[in-house]
């Protein structure tokens, strides 16, 4: 049996609105095709007052995540990919495509 690293998908209800499945199927499709075991979506709405990276910080330590896949930049706050994220894990974007590695 052949090791495959594992991702998780990340998104913002705020930003995917009604596109949220849509987003998902991306984040899903891009990482069978990069050749992750996917671990799931972690979704974050805003309204519930937490910060918004930390349950995606704690599943990413908890799993041992290789990388993250996001619809785009503009999921993380002012369109930045975080350092902190990416000290952890490799941040891959589905539109564009584009990886920001550690």
């Amino acid at each position: 049996m052949r090791y495959r690293p594992t991702a998780l998908g990340y998104i913002r209800t705020d930003v995917s609105g009604i596109g949220q499945l849509w987003d998902e199927s991306q984040i899903r499709a891009l990482a069978r095709r990069l050749g992750y075991d996917f671990a799931g979506v972690v979704v974050y709405d805003p309204t519930c007052g937490r910060p918004p990276l930390a349950r995606l910080k704690v599943q990413v330590t908890l799993l041992d995540a290789e990388a993250v896949i996001v619809p785009g930049v503009e999921h993380f706050e002012g369109g930045q990919v975080p350092g902190s994220l990416v000290a952890r894990a490799d941040v891959i974007t589905c539109h564009p495509e584009e990886t920001f590695t550690r």
